[in-house]
Order: C-alpha cells, then sequence, then structure tokens
C-alpha cells in the first residue's frame, strides 16, 4: 500500500494548488507542519482546502501534468504486479489526481480525499470520510481482508506523520524519504527516493 504525495509522486497537490490559488506559502507552511507532525493533520487539511475556495477544477489537468512519479515508482508498482501482489494507493490527497494516478499505472485499489465542487468550482470544504491516520490503517487491514493476504505480507510506504498507523501496521513498513517523526519510529528506512532500493528490501516475490 503506498502513500502518494511525497512518496508515489515527489510533490504535494494540495501545495500546487496554493499556488495556483495564490496562497502558497501559507498552503506549504500548514502542509509541512503537518507532514511532521506538529499539527492535527484533520484540521490541518480543513484549513488548507479552505484557502482555495472559488479555485475552478480546471486547474487539476494542469497539475496533473506537472507531476513526477518518484524514481523507479512505475517499475516497482509493475513488479508487484507481475507477481500477484494487488497495489493499493491511499492518500491524505485527492481523488480528483489520485483517481488518475490509479488508471495510469493499472490500479484498481485507491482511497483518497473528495473535495466539494460546485458549479465547477470548489467549495472550500471537503466531503467525509478524511483520510487520516486511522483511515488509512483502516483501510490497509480491509484490503487485506479482502484479498485474503496474510499481514505479514502486507507492505506500506510513507513518508509522514499521516501514515504512522499503517506503517507500524504492516508486515513490512517503510519510511520512504520520511520525516524525522516518522524515522524515528520506522525501522526500515529508504532515505534515496528510489523505489528500486524498495523493491531489493521485498523478499517474497
Amino acid at each position: 500500500m503506498l502513500d502518494v504525495d511525497g512518496t508515489l509522486i515527489e510533490e504535494e497537490v494540495i501545495d500546487l494548488l496554493g499556488k495556483e490559488a495564490e496562497c502558497e506559502k501559507e498552503v506549504a507552511l500548514l502542509t509541512a507542519q503537518a507532514m511532521r507532525g506538529e499539527l492535527d493533520f484533520e484540521a490541518s487539511l480543513k484549513r488548507r482546502v479552505s484557502l482555495l475556495k472559488g479555485l475552478s477544477i480546471n486547474v487539476f489537468d494542469k497539475i496533473y501534468h506537472e507531476l513526477h512519479l518518484s524514481k523507479n515508482a512505475a517499475q516497482f508498482i509493475k513488479v508487484l504486479q507481475e507477481n500477484q501482489i494487488e497495489v493499493g494507493l491511499v492518500s491524505g490527497g485527492f481523488t480528483t489526481i489520485v483517481e488518475r494516478l490509479a488508471k495510469d499505472l493499472g490500479i484498481s485499489l485507491y482511497t483518497a480525499n473528495q473535495l466539494e465542487i460546485r458549479d465547477d468550482h470548489l467549495t472550500g470544504n471537503l466531503i467525509d470520510p478524511i483520510i487520516s491516520r486511522e483511515v488509512k490503517e483502516e483501510r490497509l487491514i480491509r484490503w487485506a481482508k479482502e484479498l485474503q493476504v496474510p499481514f505479514e505480507r502486507t507492505i506500506a510506504i510513507g513518508d509522514g506523520a499521516n501514515d504512522l498507523k499503517m506503517l507500524k501496521r504492516a508486515g513490512l513498513g517503510v519510511a520512504f524519504c520520511a520525516k524525522d517523526i516518522v524515522n524515528k519510529e520506522i525501522n526500515i528506512q529508504v532515505d534515496e527516493r528510489d523505489f528500486g532500493k524498495v523493491l531489493e528490501m521485498i523478499d517474497f516475490l
């Protein structure tokens, strides 16, 4: 199971949206604080999304084409899929982007936050449920049960405080270019933005 922003992709989508809404610095600061565990993720996300009120949904197509997959991420996913290992995306980001990434990567399992849209513009609100650290953990548990995958064969990869619970619950939790709060609690760490390094750690392919 992969986190998306800052893990699968290099960027934080909400920071790019903040740039489009001309509040880049404030949004980026709140994002950084939330990822370091200094702010409650849900409250921080609601605050950041509120700053996007009035933004046209047309920006999502532009932003999607500005994203960069982390090095060897597509190859990593392909190898897992070729070995009948199901890949899921779980994101504190937004369905508008995550759904498109999933489709392009041939991934059927994904979950992300839903932005409220009215008249083709963001209202500044989210539609529940918020993808919190608890929801990420719950989704890992649910997907493993649905796919009848033993927990010792589950993998979770993430970088921020919002990923901690799923990283601890998975059979293999990988802190990927992670914040200090994550590295303090997760022993398996990849400090280079290269999914080839993660592939080397998986011993049950």
